[in-house]
């Protein structure tokens, strides 16, 4: 016997029903499966090797009190000096169960004395610093203590965007705090900090953070706090941490030697785009030299500005992993440079310098630059005057007065003073043209004196120009 068929009103309700149920069930299967992990229990776990740093320092102000004897009412004479002291405070991890502690160096900067203040508030113990490196942003404490809880430490190259991100330290004070947030990005380089490949995120970091640990979902940490990007001095939703294996790298050398000696090669790199590496003739990753110093291992070696280095004892992957194997390198050691060099693929060996001071990537960010459209106007080129050419100690160069509107930062922009074509200076406009028509793919690697920096740029040679060419 078969059951009579739904009609009327209860056949429309039961559809509805259906749609719903439907609805639902596909709701939950778009739903992320990533849910967001138990802070308090990663709290619980890394919470005790996190450790509260109050360093120490002095700094002079004039006195306000009375001229020392003698001066007389002399106003030019210099008043008495006193050094108060202020306090810093920040934040740690600990790395051995017998007091060694990783931090950050700003931290301790010129501190007279360091104070460690252990998770559960009770102990404090006076700290000796093993090193500290301003590069990197990192120091080594160590405590006069034993069985301490040691952090969980993992690796951050497992780390991609938008996987949740925690953060445990003492913001202005109130120690203990966890937050929590998603990864923004990775492998992020500063303007002024171009070896580190920070982790981006928007984890709240404030004043007394700094050195705690970011810890990933499954409990270990995999970054050092280190600064935020603020105008303001407070959080407004970039922070960024320093990756455990080069904190921890830092500071196996600063505890073996006190000091962390880095490689040098005394050149400015960019990376390579896709229309540079057109513009040069290159295929795969690469990055442009665009400076190179006088007096620098690499201008030894015979490198020059318009070289494209695609190898440095073995194959690297753009400028940011180039520079971290330069300053990996033991200062002293010969290295052999792989580049491509007016279309040829060339190998040099290079003696290692020592860096005294920090190699910056050129920083593109933000800057107005030209497209490469046929329809658009064309570049509009003054004679740079004699007197600036000889501030720049070149025979002739050409400044940009128009640039089309912008679409990428590895093009040309107003306020560019051209300077050569690929590696080729040249002493007048009929030689920047022939220079530029003679480029090969319909794009010509042009070097620019930009501000302080020089930096190579596409620019997209007009179909009639190299029809004429």
């Amino acid at each position: 016997m078969h059951a009579p068929p739904i009609s009327g009103p209860a056949a429309g309700f039961l559809a509805r029903i259906l749609f719903l149920a439907c609805l639902l069930t596909a709701i939950v299967a778009c739903s992320p499966t990533d849910e967001a992990p138990n802070f308090g229990a990663l709290m619980r776990a890394q919470g005790p090797a996190v450790v509260n740093i109050i360093s120490l320092r002095s700094v002079a102000i004039p006195d306000e009190g009375l001229l020392s004897e003698g001066q007389g009412d002399d106003e030019d004479m210099p008043r008495q000096s006193r050094s108060p002291s202020i306090d810093e405070l920040g934040s740690g991890i600990i790395i051995h169960p017998d007091g060694l502690i990783l931090t950050n160096a700003h931290l301790v900067a010129e501190a007279t004395s360091i104070t460690v203040r252990l998770a559960d508030g009770k102990r404090e113990f006076p700290a000796r610093l093993l090193g500290a490196d301003s590069e990197s942003d990192i120091a080594v404490l160590h405590i006069d203590a034993h069985d301490l809880p040691v952090a969980k430490l993992g690796n951050s190259k497992s780390l991609a965007p938008g996987e949740w991100v925690a953060a445990i330290g003492s913001p202005f004070g109130f120690t203990n705090t966890i937050t929590a947030g998603i990864v923004g990005a990775t492998g992020r380089t500063l303007s002024d900090s171009a070896r580190t490949p920070f982790i981006q995120s928007d984890v709240a970091v404030n004043p007394g953070s700094s050195g705690g640990p970011l810890i990933n979902r499954h409990g270990e940490v995999v970054g050092i706090n280190s600064m935020i990007f603020s105008p303001t001095g407070g959080y407004l939703g970039l922070s960024f941490a320093i990756p455990i294996e080069l904190a921890l790298d830092v500071a196996h050398r600063l505890e073996r030697d006190g000091q962390v000696r880095r490689g040098r090669l005394g050149i400015t790199v960019q990376p390579l785009s896709p229309s540079l590496a057109r513009a040069f003739g290159v295929r795969g990753d690469g990055s442009i030299v665009s400076k190179v110093d006088p007096d620098g291992p690499a201008a030894s070696a015979g490198l020059r500005a318009g070289d494209v280095i695609v190898g440095y004892s073995g194959k690297v992957d753009g400028a940011e992993q180039l520079m971290e194997r330069v300053a990996a390198s033991e200062p002293g050691t010969q290295q052999t440079v792989t580049l491509w060099r007016e279309g040829e693929l060339q190998r040099l060996e290079v003696t290692v310098g020592e860096s005294r001071s920090r190699v910056r990537f050129p920083s593109l960010a933000g800057q107005p630059v030209v497209t490469a459209a046929n329809d658009e106007p064309e570049l509009v080129l003054s004679d740079l005057p004699p007197e600036l050419c000889r501030h720049l100690g070149i025979e002739f160069g050409l400044r940009v007065d128009r640039a089309p509107p912008a679409d990428g930062g590895d093009s040309i922009r107003y306020g560019d003073i051209i300077v050569m074509v690929g590696h080729q200076a040249f002493a007048d406009r009929r030689e920047f043209q022939r220079l530029l028509v003679a480029s090969a793919g319909g794009y010509a690697p042009v070097l620019v004196r930009r501000g302080m920096s020089a930096v190579y740029v596409a620019v997209k040679v007009p179909e009639r120009s190299r029809e004429a060419g």
